[in-house]
């Protein structure tokens, strides 16, 4: 057994029931080393080209990485991966918890699945053994119910459940692939693919120990990390919600479908009035100090605390995007998400757009069934939501997202869809984080506000720990927040780059990362090589693994079509914003144009078209991606 890993990767053809265990050897972890780029690696090799990502033979991943189950915060992560619903990109999303330590333990590193299954079933995976069972009397019904059913019928209530819901069966496609029914793989519409495929659940159960090259080493970081953690300095006390009213005095809280920074009623949905009025508790994921997840309770509108409780993002989609300053509602809208099996950021977003489309007149209650859809209106923005989980009416619409919904109700809706690459984005505002116009645009798999470092951390007056952690990957320059000039593209670029290698090991954005986090690029590279023993490796090479996961999403979006041409920014980018300290600001199109031109320079790929060159892949070690993507098309050398 290797250090680090399990050296079993499980592939299941659901087709016609045949499963079948690949023990890959040490050089195809070390180029590949887990989470979305191994998972990535499988899906560009089995998918075939310009399929519907709704069919079986649409290929779907679960990876984690190799610190994943040893004793360090920030490392029960899970990396899950196929051609996107959504978007008809590369899809990727990445969830915490337990069910990724537990993974480990049931004896895998990754399961692989192909094709469709006659009937529902779920994969039950337990000390290196695994079989598909019937899932028939799962199928209907919501996250937590099955929960409940899983552990009885097991007999085992320490079993973990990665499943979907309703919205994952109905093919909603931004819906999520669900644990703990409140730990969520929500972006891209994996649980869309789940349900392609009758795959109503991924269930796994194990006492199998990762094993350990510096155990000593490995606990001393340990040890580190714990005596900085904070209330303050994580995001412990608060979570992300602590950031609603930070976000909102500067002009950054995206508000009535992206046209303004600001939001009145900002305070309501805060995380300070959550924590005074319906905190009922912090949860963790296996083996983290932090505690950052929040559990809610509100007697209002009866929100169930199984379902844990929103985040900054979830308050922000479904506050401020939506004009609603009401925190029950908005906590209902997370437990509907979580129970049904839906991302909260483009279910949020897909709501705020209808209820754009709404006040412009582009859809009426004829359309709605009746429902006023007017920013603000909780209580029918709820209804709609729902509605939209079942595929109910005008639900059935806004189930496939607010860019394909644009194109369904026409009449210039286009111009109020907040996407990229058909992804709804998150609630970070380009246009006060300059930086994050590039990212979103040139992202893979959509607009992620996840994919890189944030330009507050990399400004003359930001914290000494930040800087000091950013100087460690080369980045020593700091810039004023409101420019995008190339030392901006580069630290968007690098930190790119690191943000990708945490996907890739699958650690946690929140406790690793080259900016305000608890660990830095030189404490990830100490708990890779006590993890593994490769005291060789070096953050160089490190990177280089975050590269290389880039290039392969970039390669599998050239090859279905998707180049340049779709690193695009919506409209409302455009457009000047209204009210709070961000009025009237907005991305500068000739800027951001030479910012694109400087990052696929910087990256080694076409400026014409965006797509790796040859000479790049090969580099990275990718020369069987650059054979297969000249079959295609022509291949800059």
């Amino acid at each position: 057994m290797l250090n680090g890993f399990m050296g079993r990767i499980l592939h299941v053809d659901l087709s016609v029931g045949k499963l079948w265990t690949e023990t890959p050897d040490e050089s195809f972890y070390r180029t590949y080393m887990g989470g979305s780029a191994m998972g990535i690696y499988y899906v560009l090799k089995h998918t075939p080209a310009k399929v519907d990502p709704l069919s079986p033979q649409n290929v779907l991943t679960f990876f984690v990485g190799a610190p994943t189950g040893v004793p360090i915060s920030g490392q029960s992560r899970v990396s899950v991966n196929a051609k996107s619903p959504l978007t008809g990109a590369i899809g990727d999303s990445q969830a915490g918890g337990y069910w990724p330590a537990e993974m480990k333990f049931a004896g895998f590193d990754g399961f692989v699945f192909y094709g469709k299954s006659p009937k529902p079933v779920y994969l039950w995976a337990n000390s290196g053994v695994a079989e598909l069972r019937d899932a028939s009397h799962l199928w209907g019904h919501v996250t937590g119910d099955v929960d409940r059913i899983l552990k009885a019928e097991l007999g085992d209530k320490d079993i973990e459940i990665m499943q979907i819901g309703p919205a994952g069966e109905h093919q909603v496609r931004f819906s999520a692939v669900m644990n703990m029914s409140n730990r969520a793989a929500g972006r891209t519409g994996m649980g869309a693919v789940m349900g392609s495929k009758n795959l109503k659940a991924v269930v796994v159960r194990g006492h199998e120990k990762v094993k350990v090259a510096d155990p000593k080493g490995l606990n001393a970081l340990h040890k580190s990390g714990a005596k900085l953690t904070t209330e303050e300095f994580t995001f412990g006390k608060l979570g992300t919600s602590g950031i609603v009213t930070f976000q909102n005095a500067g002009g950054g809280l995206p508000t009535f479908n992206y046209d303004s920074g600001h939001f009145e009623h900002a305070h309501a949905i805060s995380g300070q009035v959550m924590f005074n009025t319906m905190l009922k508790k912090r949860e963790t994921c296996f083996a983290c100090v932090v505690r950052c997840k929040r559990v809610v309770e509100d007697e209002q509108r009866a929100v169930n605390p199984y379902y844990g409780g929103p985040e900054y993002e979830t308050l922000a989609t479904f506050g401020s995007y939506c004009g609603i300053g009401d925190l029950s509602a908005v906590a209902k809208a997370n437990e509907l998400c979580n129970k049904f099996g839906a991302d909260t950021i483009s279910a949020g977003a897909t709501m705020a757009f209808a209820m754009d489309c709404y006040t412009h007149g582009l859809i009426t209650q004829a359309d709605t069934g009746g429902l006023d859809l007017s920013f603000g209106n909780a209580d029918n923005m709820l209804k709609m939501l729902e509605m939209t989980f079942h595929r109910e009416g005008f639900g059935d619409v806004l189930a496939d997202g607010s860019a394909k919904a644009a194109q369904r109700i026409g009449k210039g809706a286009e111009a109020l869809a907040v996407t990229v690459k058909g992804q709804e984005l998150p609630a970070h505002m380009p246009q006060v984080k300059r930086s994050l116009a590039l990212i979103y645009s040139v992202n893979p798999f959509g607009a992620d506000h996840e994919s890189s470092e944030h330009d507050s951390s990399y400004t003359p007056k930001s914290d000494a720990h930040d800087l000091g952690f950013l100087a460690q990957i080369g980045l020593a320059h700091p810039q004023e927040r409101r420019v995008l000039n190339e030392e901006k593209v580069k630290f968007a670029y690098v930190t790119q780059q690191m943000y990708s290698l945490l996907d890739t090991i699958a650690m946690c954005h929140f406790v690793f990362g080259p900016g305000w986090q608890l660990y830095g690029p030189n404490d990830l590279l100490r708990t890779m090589q006590a993890v593994t023993g490769w005291n060789d490796l070096t953050l160089e090479e490190l990177l280089a693994a975050g590269e290389r996961r880039l290039n392969l999403m970039r390669a599998f979006n050239a090859r279905e079509g998707i180049g340049r041409d779709h690193d695009t920014l919506p409209d409302k980018m455009f457009k000047p914003l209204k009210g709070g300290r961000s009025d009237g600001a907005t991305v500068d199109r000739d800027e951001w144009l030479r910012a694109l031109d400087t990052y696929y320079r910087m990256a080694g790929w076409d400026v014409e078209t965006g797509m790796p060159t040859r000479h790049k892949l090969n580099a990275l070690g990718l020369a069987w991606v650059a054979d297969e993507l000249s079959r295609s098309q022509p291949l800059a050398a």
